[in-house]
């Protein structure tokens, strides 16, 4: 199970036509980020905690920005060295996407 990120400029649909509004992706962190993510309770928890590893997720910019300052205490709690790079990019995502109006971040789920 993996969770691959993409960060598209509009609303992202399952179509084709979804390549033409990604503007970046991490695709090879996928298994080190659902096992961060996996330590998170869906209840207890902010926006990260409601991304689905099975399904889809998206967040807009304004979640996109609650979920970034919740990946700092994250990465305090994982200790491994893939887990910390796919939070990483993960930071870096949020970041842009917060950074760039109408986009959308796509958690895509195995």
């Amino acid at each position: 199970m993996g969770i691959e990120l993409e960060l598209h400029a509009e609303r992202p649909t399952r179509r084709a036509r979804s390549r033409e509004t990604l503007l970046r992706h991490s695709y090879e962190h996928g298994e080190a980020l659902a096992k961060a993510l996996r330590t998170l309770d869906r209840h207890n928890s902010g926006k990260l905690g409601w991304v689905d590893p099975y399904g889809d997720t998206l967040f807009n910019e304004q979640e996109a920005q609650v979920a970034r300052q919740e990946v700092d205490a994250l990465q305090q709690r994982c200790t491994g060295k893939e887990e910390k790079a796919a939070l990483l990019d993960l930071a870096e995502l949020l970041e842009a996407c917060v950074a760039t109006p109408g986009s959308y971040l796509w958690f895509i789920g195995d």
